[in-house]
């Protein structure tokens, strides 16, 4: 074999003639100048590539090989399928593989944790044979029904993991049982200025039986914008005060808790004595609702983070439901569940969201809650025209406002940022409310709130918007949630590409409320990519959980699991929009193996149980002992 090196367009080229059985063939390497010095006649190579007539003559351009010593058996660079990593200057790909290979011995010894009853009647490889094989397998085949083991095993895991969680907190301590409903829960249902639909109906029933069981309920409420969820959630408050016992409710915004104040005192406020517990107080004013939380006489108490004050004791806590539970850290609200436990008695939970969550997500990030969904709208909610708007028709949008401002219409505006910056070039809520009211809108009354006004101070804005005295209200997203006023029938969001889809939902959701049509205007400046498809997707559909599978598609669950639940391990191998049917296979194995053995003590779930305590490390320990 001869070697040598030429210099062409500032390439280095490295050319040697190989030789087999078969006949001589030019093989090519561009920009490897050390080979001149590595390659020598009488080596015996494995080459990969690409075979290239040209001319008359033939070449082969190189992209792999590897020099064969005589007791070498296989090629792991070169010949069949070879696995490609993710590799740096420090460690190559070529290196990973080579180090596989080095330790395929003790690969071949990895203990199994799947029981090996399960493992053939789900006619699964093992461990070993799977991860051998998803690296170096034989035809691709091989490779895929290793990866499938793989994937099952990781989701299976986590699956085990969450229903030991669950069991525990269900096992440790009980729940007072609830009286079946009696007169005052009838008045509430009956006092309604609606008419409950068939899926609240659906959801009352599944949650009055838990209520009435000893076992604590720990369950994930969870329904599009207008859905009706707090009406649910307020019959069971008002199921654990007809009981004569306490119910709470905890929401992560004063602004929130305010309006959850406000509902109760219009649909309830005549069955149930209540009180608003937040950090706006007054120190006498806290004092007398600390005194009438601890005697029993709030039958019913709303709060924010303040709930969870070493100073807040309830008398007799039975219900908690934590609103937009996923602001909460599940240490956070473990912390006022364990508070809330008196003489070997824990209260039941419901977790509420207004985010649709998809399937595949609610088995992953809450899979130790059951879930209760409510679908569909209550009736006489109006579907929301959304459009997009560049800066192009910016103009003809505001002229569109102005006609519905004329006929006594309100508008949001939400900017995504509160003051000025050079990195965000989207319109902040302070400047742009100023812009308006001097601009668009000089004929109507403009009002800016967000985050960092003064509790006073921001109640009294919304107070005065919910009266109709400020007819546009220029805000942070934190209207996303809690706010209700019909008269709005005008959503406008500035840089509506730097908004999540979830969120963009939820701000589409604070119109519509009335009887009136009502409109979601997206300002935006997105035009290719993720932020693109995520306006596309609102625009097709106001589905709330048809949007909550497309966000999970185009953003993946990395981003979409950000926020999830302290405990629960990150996925290495499975893709939730991908592997679904491997996801819900797992959830019923792990049912049935922790239906047969609750705390996997039997001899023959000690790998299992290994395993699982491995892959949630020392968060699943503390959350078998909260």
């Amino acid at each position: 074999m001869v070697a040598d090196r030429t210099a062409r367009r500032r390439v280095d080229v490295v050319r040697a003639v190989l030789t087999d059985e078969t006949g001589a063939l030019e093989a090519v390497w561009f920009n490897q100048r050390y080979l001149v010095k590595v390659l020598d006649e009488g080596m015996l190579l494995s080459v990969r590539g690409t075979y290239r007539p040209k001319g008359g003559r033939t070449s082969f351009v190189v992209k792999s090989h590897e020099i064969l010593g005589d007791d070498d058996g296989d090629s792991v660079h070169t010949e069949g399928i070879v696995p490609v990593y993710p590799a740096g200057e420090q460690v190559s790909a070529r290196l990973l593989r080579s180090l596989l290979r080095s330790v395929r011995p003790a690969v071949r010894r990895l203990p199994d944790p799947l029981p090996a009853a399960l493992r053939h009647r789900e006619g699964l490889p093992t461990r070993a044979a799977a991860t051998l094989a998803v690296h170096l397998p034989r035809d691709l085949e091989e490779a895929g029904v290793a990866r499938a083991r793989l994937v099952l095993e990781e989701l299976l895991l986590m699956q085990v993991g969450l229903l030991l969680h669950k069991g525990e907190q269900q096992r440790r301590v009980a729940a007072p049982a609830l009286a079946p409903p009696g007169q005052r829960s009838r008045r509430f249902i009956e006092g309604l200025p609606f008419t409950l639909t068939e899926h609240q109906r659906r959801a009352l029933d599944e949650l009055d039986g838990e209520l009435c069981g000893t076992v604590p309920m720990r369950r994930l409420l969870q329904g599009d914008v207008g859905s009706g969820k707090t009406v649910i959630a307020l019959y069971c408050l008002v199921r654990a005060a007809e009981a004569g016992l306490q119910g709470a409710l905890m929401a992560p915004t004063e602004t929130l808790a305010v309006q959850h104040a406000a509902t109760t005192a219009r649909l309830a406020g005549k069955l149930v004595p209540a009180v608003l517990l937040t950090a706006a107080l007054t120190v006498k004013e806290r004092r007398v609702a600390l005194e009438r939380i601890a005697s029993g006489a709030a039958g019913l108490v709303i709060g924010t983070h303040a709930l969870l004050q070493e100073d807040v004791g309830f008398a007799d806590l039975a219900v908690l439901v934590v609103d937009e539970q996923h602001r909460f850290g599940v240490e956070q609200r473990d912390a006022l569940v364990r508070r809330a436990e008196r003489s070997g008695r824990a209260p039941h939970v419901l977790h509420m969201t207004a985010t649709p969550i998809p399937r595949t997500l609610a088995l992953t990030v809450y899979g130790d809650l059951d879930v209760t969904t409510i679908a569909g709208s209550p009736a006489g909610r109006q579907p929301v025209v959304t459009r997009l708007v560049d800066e192009a028709q910016r103009e003809s949008g505001y002229e569109f406002v102005r006609r519905q401002l004329s006929r006594g219409r309100q508008v949001y505006v939400v900017c995504p940022a509160i003051d000025e910056s050079d990195s965000i070039s989207a319109a902040t809520a302070v400047a742009e409310a100023g812009r308006l009211q001097a601009g668009p809108f000089s004929r109507h009354r403009v009002a800016v709130v967000h985050g960092q006004l003064k509790s006073a101070e921001r109640d009294a804005v919304m107070r005065a918007f919910t009266a109709g005295d400020v007819q546009v209200l220029v805000a942070t997203s934190l209207i996303e949630v809690g706010i209700d006023v019909p008269n709005a029938t005008v959503m406008i969001v500035e840089g509506a590409e730097r908004f999540g889809l979830a969120q963009l939902h939820q701000l589409r959701g604070r119109v519509g409320r009335g009887t009136a049509k009502s409109y979601c205007l997206l300002f935006s400046q997105a035009e290719t990519g993720a932020s693109q498809a995520r306006l596309e997707a609102l625009l097709e559909t106001t589905d709330g959980f048809e949007l909550a599978d497309r966000d999970l598609e185009i953003r993946g669950e990395g981003q979409v699991m950000g926020a999830r639940q302290a405990g629960v391990p990150d996925l290495k191998l499975a893709r939730l929009a991908r592997d679904r049917g491997a996801l819900l296979r797992a959830r019923e194995l792990a049912a049935e193996i922790i239906a047969a053995d609750p705390e996997l003590s039997a001899p023959v779930n000690g790998p299992l149980r290994a395993a699982v305590d491995e892959a949630f490390g020392r968060e699943l320990a503390w959350l078998l002992k909260a």
